[in-house]
């Protein structure tokens, strides 16, 4: 059971997408936004075909780095953004 939630209004949640998921962050980042969060917007920024890997990672060190109390990720499949965030989760650097 968990006494608090993770995240409370004004907390930092950072966001970050593939092409293919880019149209749902938007929505999803305008959600939070309406819900009293801060959302740091990690990309990409439109539906042009981009490498997936560079979002992951950047998402992963921003939570790793303490810059946000949590973040979401969304691509097409979710299975190689996640593999490239959690390089992160797995060594802290990325490498």
């Amino acid at each position: 059971m968990i006494d608090k939630p993770l995240v409370q209004t004004n907390d930092i949640i950072a966001v970050a997408s593939d092409h293919a998921g880019f149209s749902l962050k938007e929505i999803f980042r305008h959600d939070l936004e309406g819900m009293g969060f801060t959302v740091l917007d990690l990309g990409t920024n439109d539906n042009t075909s981009v490498d997936y890997p560079e979002y992951g990672l950047a998402l992963a060190k921003v939570l790793a780095d303490g810059k946000a109390k949590a973040g979401v990720l969304i691509c097409g499949t979710g299975i190689g953004i996640s593999i490239a965030a959690n390089a992160i989760g797995q060594s802290g650097s990325g490498a």
